[in-house]
């Protein structure tokens, strides 16, 4: 089974999770568009659901397209579920998020949530969060002044860049800083505050204690629920 395979495996994992009547939070990214496909299907054969609330434009255009009933987070009273995948996910269930650029609604809606269903193939697993980048979303305004605090504090990296050279524009129209460390970090909730007290910083990817059932897709076909 290839690493698609496992995307789509766990995706069509969590639609099986979903009973009638629910308000369901949509994820951003690929392995979240499975999931928006396959909860589409179930929708087509008599799951009913009161709405979808996407965490991005690009996850409200598959939606829409999909014919699933599409609402906003400030229109429904509560979210049952937030399906959506991670960047990496550790043992303790704490998370980088952010490769597409969504975090910080994604967080939001999470927030907001009953419950947060994470799907990721196995590949995501790690021992401890920051083997990879961390996105920082950054208010363009003083974005220059912004970057180098954070490089005064440790936290180098470089801003994301597009492939025609452009800054990356994040879903709030904001950019986004990708901070590498040198090796995950001992206590990432301490850095994670660290970077949010700096003038100009919006949020960073890491998530904590947001994480509910984490649906894992393995390259042997085997799909697991912690």
């Amino acid at each position: 089974m290839s690493i698609e395979d496992a995307k789509k495996a766990v995706g069509k994992a969590a639609a099986d999770l979903i009973q009638n009547d629910m308000i369901v939070g949509l994820g951003t990214g690929s392995t979240a568009n499975y999931f928006i496909e396959a909860l589409s299907v179930r929708a087509r054969n008599n799951l009913f659901l009161k709405a979808v609330v996407p965490s991005s434009q690009r996850s409200h255009i598959l939606a829409k397209r999909l014919g699933l009933p599409v609402q906003e987070l400030n229109d429904v009273p509560y979210v049952d579920i937030t399906v959506d995948g991670a960047d990496e996910i550790d043992p303790l269930k704490r998370m980088i998020k952010g490769g597409g650029g969504a975090h910080v609604r994604e967080k939001i809606l999470a927030a907001n949530s009953r419950e947060m269903i994470v799907i990721v193939d196995e590949s995501k697993l790690v021992p401890a969060v920051g083997v990879g980048k961390l996105p920082v979303e950054i208010l363009p305004y003083g974005s220059p002044a912004t970057r180098s605090n954070l490089e005064k504090l440790g936290y180098l990296g470089k801003w994301r860049i597009q492939e025609d050279g452009s800054f990356f524009i994040t879903e709030n129209d904001n950019l986004i800083y990708d901070v590498v460390f040198s090796a995950p970090p001992p206590y990432p909730q301490q850095d994670h505050e660290q970077i949010r007290l700096v003038p100009g910083v919006i949020d960073t990817g890491f998530f904590f204690n947001i994480a509910g059932r984490v649906i894992v897709g393995y390259n042997n076909g085997r799909i697991e629920i912690h």
